[in-house]
């Protein structure tokens, strides 16, 4: 099958979803229907496609004719996942003027990570046709194919780590470049670390000035440069490190209001005070009081900066020139000189496991004291876990669980005297890596008496989750998602309006 980018484009602009998949992608004719009630109104979505169980389901719009607000549009997919974990859905409204596509990153331990991308047929579909054709298959793979590689490219094509990885491809250039202006350090390994906290300071001030948080300018930082520049008198040289940079560093973002002299408001405008330590005046800048950059080293740094859209939040990208917080967290762990800086960048999965098994857990306490009858024992909350209790037990927990042991290691299960070859590697179908036998029937042992304990409602407190180490993430999202009255989601959020939280890795 030859895909081809006309086709593709055709199809997609007029809606024709089964004809994109089917006859220019080769995937196969998929057939069906799933109504999804949510909040009294209900949607209906068609099955279009599928290759090797990943569906591809149209979802026609609500009774106002219009695509379903975000909250919704979650609501939906949690249903569509069950009939079909691994699927995309294609969101129109009735005018048939707007498709959203909706695709979620499903990973062990993380929260679902939506991507949406919105496309509308008179804007150019460059961008959507590259990232479908990812999801093409030949004749030539039709044999081999498994969901795991389906629901790769999928990945491949929706997911942003494509976009983090190539920004970050360039940061090395710019990164290369920006050494080369730092004049006043002499020892090469001290310019390299210095030039490394400039751009992490820049980058973080890029996400505030987006978001309008600098003197209410969403490009402060080179209109500051520019007006500076403008103020010159011939023969004057005030440069834009030291006179703006360092003062909105430290004596700004870096310091209270109280302590800033008389001239900043005038100099620098309305600027919050951080109280962080990424601003306070580093090691580096006391031991180098003559450090200076060149104005040119900023303006080629803002012009790589501004071929982005920065956000300040976790929304879903729409296209490859949004950067979120997730590329400067993988920026740092690259870039990070942890033996001289003394820090060490913590991967995300510790640092969500610390931070879901005390925070959530807060949460709900705070809540059930604030809206007991949602909390009890034969509640719908707790309900939940009796209803799907796969959904709150970890991917890797249940891995091979749902396959009949071979008959040689059946045997043993009952019979000690029939466990030979249970120490041997169990088969990949089976086993997490380098699990034996033997410890892939323990863990089969333990999922089982889990889900035993959910499905029987054994389950009402929420330290349980943490003692089982089930997915409290989920089960809060969940809670809230579903929650039947407005008084449980009035109690989480007077929650969350009080918390305040530690960093637990400082």
């Amino acid at each position: 099958m030859v895909t081809t980018a006309a086709g593709m484009r055709e199809a997609l602009r007029g809606f024709d979803f089964a004809g994109l998949f089917v006859e220019e992608l080769g995937w196969d004719r998929h057939r069906g229907e799933l109504a999804v009630p949510v909040d009294g109104a209900t949607y209906v979505l068609r099955a279009v496609a599928e290759k090797r169980g990943m569906a591809v389901y149209v979802c026609e719009p609500g009774a106002d004719g219009a695509i379903p607000e975000r909250a919704v549009r979650r609501r939906v997919d949690k249903e569509v996942t069950k009939a079909a974990r691994e699927h995309v859905i294609v969101f129109v409204d009735a005018g048939r003027t707007t498709q959203l596509w909706q695709w979620a990153r499903r990973e062990p331990g993380r929260p679902l990570a939506f991507r949406e991308q919105e496309f509308r047929p008179r804007q150019r579909e460059e961008g959507l046709v590259q990232k479908l054709q990812a999801l093409a298959v030949s004749l030539e793979e039709e044999e081999s194919l498994t969901i795991v590689e389906v629901a790769g490219r999928a990945r491949q094509a929706f997911d942003v780590d494509r976009v983090t990885k190539r920004f970050y491809e360039r940061f090395k250039g710019e990164h290369e470049a920006f050494l080369g202006f730092i004049e006043g350090i002499t020892a090469q390994g001290d310019r390299e670390w210095y030039a490394s906290l400039m751009l992490n300071r820049l980058m973080f001030v890029y996400f505030i000035q987006k978001k309008g948080f600098l003197d209410g300018d969403q490009n402060y930082l080179r209109n500051r440069l520019e007006a500076l520049r403008r103020q010159r008198r011939e023969g004057e040289f005030h440069s834009f490190y030291r006179q703006v940079l360092l003062r909105l560093f430290h004596e700004g973002l870096g310091g209270q209001a109280a302590q800033r002299e008389a001239d900043f408001d005038q100099l620098l405008g309305t600027v919050p005070y951080l109280n962080g330590g990424l601003f306070d005046v580093h090691e580096l800048e006391r031991e180098y009081a003559g450090i200076e950059i060149a104005d040119e080293a900023f303006e080629r740094l803002f012009d790589f900066f501004d071929a982005y859209n920065w956000h300040l939040d976790e929304r879903p990208l729409r296209s490859d020139q949004e950067i979120n917080p997730d590329v400067l967290g993988y920026i740092f762990e690259k870039y990070v000189n942890q033996k001289q800086m003394g820090a060490y960048y913590t991967k995300e999965d510790i640092t969500g496991y610390i931070a879901k098994n005390t925070i959530v857990p807060f949460l709900c306490d705070a809540a059930k004291k604030a809206c007991a009858v949602a909390f009890r024992p034969e509640g719908a909350l707790w309900g939940l876990l009796r209803e799907n209790p796969d959904r709150y037990i970890y991917e890797a927990v249940r891995k091979g669980t749902d396959k009949a042991l071979p008959a040689a290691i059946a045997a043993g299960v009952d019979d000690v005297t029939q466990r030979g070859g249970w120490n041997r590697p169990a088969e990949p179908a089976f086993a997490l890596p380098t699990e034996t036998w033997r410890e892939h029937v323990a863990r089969r042992r333990r999922y089982g008496e889990v889900r035993e304990r959910l499905v029987s409602g054994g389950v009402t407190e929420i330290d349980d989750l943490i003692t089982l180490n089930l997915d409290i993430r989920q089960f809060a999202e969940d809670a809230i998602a579903d929650c039947e009255g407005p008084e449980l989601l009035r109690a989480f959020w007077r929650a969350i309006e009080q918390i305040t939280v530690l960093d637990p890795t400082c």
